[in-house]
């Protein structure tokens, strides 16, 4: 990424595409330097904050593959087909929006590419009929979903909307980090452990319940931890998207949410931390937040 701004490129007449369209790298650039009436109409740097939370797809980007324009000179949402190039030595074309959206259920490093996620989950080649003819069990397939809507679980206890409980199908703590965290709060805040689910008002996927990384019950305050974890695939792209969504039904909820962003990843809610680390001062950071959610009197009173 730290290639020098592109030369002017010049537009043909057979480069014309219609609106709504993707098109090449070349063709873009050509249009907003028209448009623009500059050479360089977007310097290097000017949208690096928004691919520093995507770090896997600035390793996957290569100046000389895209006229040498640099990505930080290409708006997130710029309607533009780029080449990228895989760990695996893979190239192909996509837009900024398939790749930053590409991520979805798979947590491995293959997901951002294509040809990587097709050779891992290859498809049979053979008909129905033949599958049972071999004597080979048939691919497992999802039952489909009910057509009346989501078929919600059943082990969410019945409890007021907002309440904290221990739900047996919240997941396990996700990374160390998150341990800590939980530690060094409960040696700063006396406040009840052992929840780690709040019953909810509307279905989260098929619970009414959601699973927040720390539960501060007394405070009503949910605390998150976010990270782009060891590919680069948490909390970015369409996971972005779910995130807002919790966050939106636990405030629905009676709750507030802070969540501690690192990794260059934006601030989703009006309370959440972009920190470094977790030192000293970003917890004085996260009791502040909590202040301010809630207030200095009732806060401090759970000082320890």
């Amino acid at each position: 990424m730290s290639a020098g701004p592109a030369a002017p490129v010049s537009l043909s007449a057979g480069a014309r595409t219609l609106p709504g369209m993707a098109e090449p790298i070349r063709d873009w650039w050509a249009r907003r330097q028209f448009s623009r009436g500059v050479d360089v109409p977007y310097p290097v740097g000017t949208y690096r904050e928004a691919w520093a939370p995507f770090p896997v797809l600035i390793r996957q980007y290569h100046p000389d593959l895209n006229a040498g324009i640099v990505l930080t000179q290409i708006p997130p949402a710029a309607d533009v087909l780029l080449q990228w190039q895989c760990d695996a030595g893979h190239v192909f074309v996509a837009t900024p929006e398939e790749q930053r959206s590409r991520p979805g259920r798979e947590r491995r490093r293959s997901s951002w590419c294509p040809e990587c996620v097709a050779a891992a989950k290859p498809k049979p080649v053979l008909p129905v009929g033949a599958w049972a003819a071999a004597g080979v069990p048939l691919p497992r397939t999802r039952p489909p979903k009910p057509t009346g809507g989501v078929e919600l679980c059943t082990r969410t206890p019945d409890l007021p909307v907002g309440e904290p409980f221990t739900s047996v199908c919240a997941p396990k703590p996700a990374s160390s980090v998150e341990a800590q965290l939980r530690a060094e709060l409960g040696e700063r805040l006396d406040y009840t452990t052992g929840f780690n689910a709040v019953r909810v008002r509307r279905p989260f996927f098929d619970h009414l319940e959601v699973w927040p990384d720390i539960l501060l019950p007394e405070l009503r305050i949910a605390v998150e931890y976010d990270s782009t974890g060891r590919h680069g695939l948490e909390h970015v792209g369409r996971r972005e998207e779910v995130d807002r969504r919790k966050d939106r039904t636990l405030r629905a909820a009676g709750w507030e949410v802070v969540r501690i962003r690192t990794g260059r990843l934006e601030k989703l809610g009006p309370h959440d931390l972009q920190l470094a680390g977790l030192g000293k001062s970003a917890y004085a950071a996260i009791l502040d937040e909590f202040r301010t959610i809630r207030g200095p009197f009732l806060v401090d009173a759970y000082l320890r």
